[in-house]
């Protein structure tokens, strides 16, 4: 052992001794050996209850004191917090907690239960840039003090709660080093065998629970207790799946299955998938020491309906230890009397799953567009091939001002409203996405006895940065983070009517009031409320229909699209944990821009095209063709549901078809004043309009056009040497370049070459 620590450890040992001679320690030992359990929380300022105006009632301890109460009876337990605000666990730091009258306390209480936060003041740079090396010695010190006193205690050891953007030291090394430090801990928890407790992950989507970015307010604190709740007892309130698993939906055929969930700890779960009757499968597993468990199905042919039993039973913890040693290394008192739970999918298929995103163009209903009739009556023969989970937002983003209600359920993350699975009957069809709708229904028409599965979870006017999830923008650009509504990343539309729905939260005499208060535009937001709520769901792919709200920055749009397809393929990837074999990036199939009269969208709807070039897995369907001038919610949507399927069906499913318009493959200069364009995807090329050409000075003009096979030959008479070309360049195109197959062209420029 390194000789620093054995002094350090030494030191620490004597101290105790010291303590342990006094007569207040036997003392205060005496008179809790009459509790049934004593529980010392050790920490800083965030277990102290710092910034809290009534930190009596509101600091997590005494929340935690009311939850056990509540469970075991009052007077059966007692929690005492320990927290020095300001402390560091470096002893080299600071302020060392090891030096504070708060530890001494600890020692003295002689706790059977010992829940330790500790970590964020090293994030300091005086702590952690020169004494990191000594983190973990000093965290195995700390944890050796409480075990000397007490060789029974059950140790539990905190990931820290997070630091969010807003913190003034955030960009200049707190986040780089809050993550380091979460590592360590890991690395503590896992050397010295003892619970780990995780209060980042329920507390890093909510950063209106921190007012001054790191210290939580009453809500947050008591998030924080039932967090620390369930680790002590091992209840997490029981049998639980994501939202979207119920009956009727569709899972994945022929590839490995997933399915994770939540339980009460020291669990048995079982699955049994059956039909008629008849077990077909049966699997199993043990819920960790957090609650959460996972199980695998093995490959199913497509086809159905089966029914998916759960069931979880409580587990012996010597049952549990021979397969989880590391989760319960002593006698934990899990004292919950939950019995047998059982959940029940009734009618599941397994097929093929997508998933439809995006703003409002995505989320407009079948019944609000131009063909519902055609539509309805191809819902009502499509019977139990295309089964639809719709999550409508709650409430709108309409010119209105929300009231309280809505204010506090969209800050909890529940904006969303997680309905049933349904087939698609005309009455559910009418109220869905028409693009979804239409991908799904020729979907099924092309996949004979595949079941489609489709969620969609479209927002109107959402942004792009309201889909990322936070550690990417964290990481990659934490500035768009920072009050969002009053800075210059979003779009000026959007940033005004996220400030008047919100207008009530911001009125300092309000009820309500939040200057913190979060909205589905806000960055993030979405990722938290609408995918993170889907687990990792197995989706086949995405539908993506976004940009309305970005197109004013199409710079900064470019980056965050990237950071958007990255965010959800790492988060749905998660899925191939328990396989090594590698798999393509998810798919994305993504709708372009529409026509309509605003001056950023030519250029938008390039890059769009240029994106879907460059990224992997990721194409792009036109609709400029079916745009209209004066509205942006156009009406015409089945074409471009359509053109969607025959994307994903030629590049997901490897169907022999053309699935996109003509794409520019080469443009050079021609004989005489002209321009010679060759296009790829060209079969039965068709143009009679939409074509500029300009000289060196940049000055586009109408150009004539003339088509031979492949190629068009472009002049005008006010261009004497071609040097650029571009089609369909106005916010409102007539543009009529196509195939054959009437798949339109893609908006775009490019030089043209000597």
């Amino acid at each position: 052992m390194n000789p620093v620590t054995v002094l350090r450890r030494a030191f620490v040992l004597c101290t105790i001794l010291c303590l342990a001679a006094s007569p207040a320690w036997s003392g205060s030992r005496k008179q809790a050996d009459k509790r049934l359990v004593r529980v010392a929380c050790v920490g800083n300022s965030v277990t102290y209850g710092y910034g809290l105006r009534h930190r009596d009632r509101d600091a997590y301890p005494v929340r935690l004191q009311q939850m056990l109460d509540r469970l075991y009876g009052e007077g059966r337990c007692e929690v005492a917090n320990f927290g020095h605000s300001g402390s560091t666990l470096l002893t080299k730091g600071h302020r060392p907690y090891i030096k504070t009258p708060e530890f001494r306390q600890a020692l003295d209480f002689k706790a059977d239960w010992v829940v330790i936060h500790l970590g964020l003041n090293d994030t300091d740079p005086r702590d952690w840039p020169d004494w990191k090396e000594e983190f973990i010695p000093d965290y195995r010190a700390l944890i050796d003090s409480f075990r000397t006193v007490n060789p029974e205690a059950r140790i539990l050891i905190c990931q820290m709660t997070p630091i969010f953007d807003r913190h003034p030291r955030f960009q200049s090394g707190t986040r780089d080093w809050h993550e380091q430090i979460q590592q360590a801990i890991a690395q503590v928890a896992a050397g010295a065998n003892v619970q780990l407790i995780d209060l980042y992950t329920p507390l890093h989507p909510r950063p209106d629970l921190f007012p001054d970015a790191l210290h939580p307010n009453p809500e947050g604190a008591l998030i924080l207790a039932r967090t620390v709740y369930g680790a002590l007892t091992g209840d997490y309130g029981g049998l639980r799946l994501p939202p979207v698993y119920s009956s009727g939906m569709v899972l994945p055929r022929d590839e490995h299955l997933l399915i994770e969930g939540l339980a009460n700890a020291r669990q048995n779960i079982r699955a049994v998938l059956s039909k008629d009757g008849r077990v077909v499968e049966e699997c199993g597993a043990f819920t960790r020491a957090d609650g959460s468990w996972c199980l695998e199905l093995p490959h199913m042919k497509a086809g159905g309906p089966y029914k998916l039993t759960f069931t979880s039973t409580p587990l012996a913890l010597k049952d549990y230890q021979a397969y989880y040693p590391e989760h319960y290394p002593f006698s934990l008192q899990n004292l919950t009397k939950a019995g047998a739970q059982t959940l029940v999918i009734d009618s599941l298929y397994f097929g093929d799953l997508w998933l439809a995103s995006g703003q409002s163009n995505m989320e407009l209903r079948v019944d609000l567009c131009n063909t519902p009739e055609q539509d309805l009556a191809d819902a009502a023969r499509l019977a139990d091939r295309l089964h639809l989970f719709n999550m409508p937002a709650r409430a709108r983003t309409d010119a209105v001002e929300w009231d309280d209600s809505v204010l506090r359920y969209t800050n909890e993350l529940r904006h969303m409203d997680f309905q049933l699975w349904e087939t698609a009957s005309p009455e559910v069809v009418a109220k869905f996405s028409a693009v979804a709708f239409n991908f799904g229904r020729v979907l099924c028409d092309s996949l004979e006895d595949i079941p489609i599965g489709i969620i969609c979870n479209a927002v109107g006017g959402s942004t792009t940065e309201s889909w990322i999830d936070r550690t990417t923008l964290e990481r990659e650009m934490p500035n768009i983070l920072t009050d969002w509504r009053n800075g210059d990343y979003g779009q000026p539309w959007a940033r005004g009517r996220m400030t008047q729905n919100i207008a009530h939260a911001l009125e300092r005499d309000s009820a309500a009031y939040n200057p913190l208060q979060r909205h589905p535009y806000d960055p993030a937001y979405l990722f938290e409320a609408a995918i993170a709520p889907l687990g990792h769901l197995p989706v086949k792919g995405i539908l993506w229909y976004q940009g309305e709200s970005n197109a004013h920055n199409v710079e900064l749009h470019e980056r965050l699209f990237r950071l958007l397809e990255q965010s959800w393929r790492e988060h749905f990837a998660r899925r191939w944990q328990c396989e090594s074999q590698q798999h393509p990036a998810l798919p994305f199939y993504v709708v372009q821009l529409s026509s309509l009269q605003r001056p950023s969208w030519p250029a938008f709807r390039d890059s769009q095209r240029r994106l879907a070039d460059e990224l992997p897995n990721t194409w792009m369907a036109v609709s400029s063709d079916v745009g209209d001038a004066a509205d942006v919610h156009y009406r015409t949507k089945r074409p471009v549901g359509e053109r969607l399927a025959l994307l994903a069906l030629r590049h997901t499913y490897g169907h022999d078809l053309e699935s996109q318009g003509p794409t520019l493959r080469t443009a050079v200069q021609g004989q005489n004043q002209t321009a010679v364009l060759r296009f790829d995807h060209a079969d039965g090329l068709s143009c009679t309009r939409g074509f500029e050409i300009a000289g060196s000075d940049g000055l586009f003009h109408p150009a004539a056009i003339h088509v031979e096979g492949d190629r068009i030959v472009l002049s005008s008479p006010d261009v004497k040497l071609p040097a650029a070309v571009r089609y369909g360049w106005s916010g409102f195109t007539d543009a009529d370049l196509c195939n054959r197959q009437g798949l339109p062209a893609s908006t775009f420029q490019s030089r043209i070459a000597h």
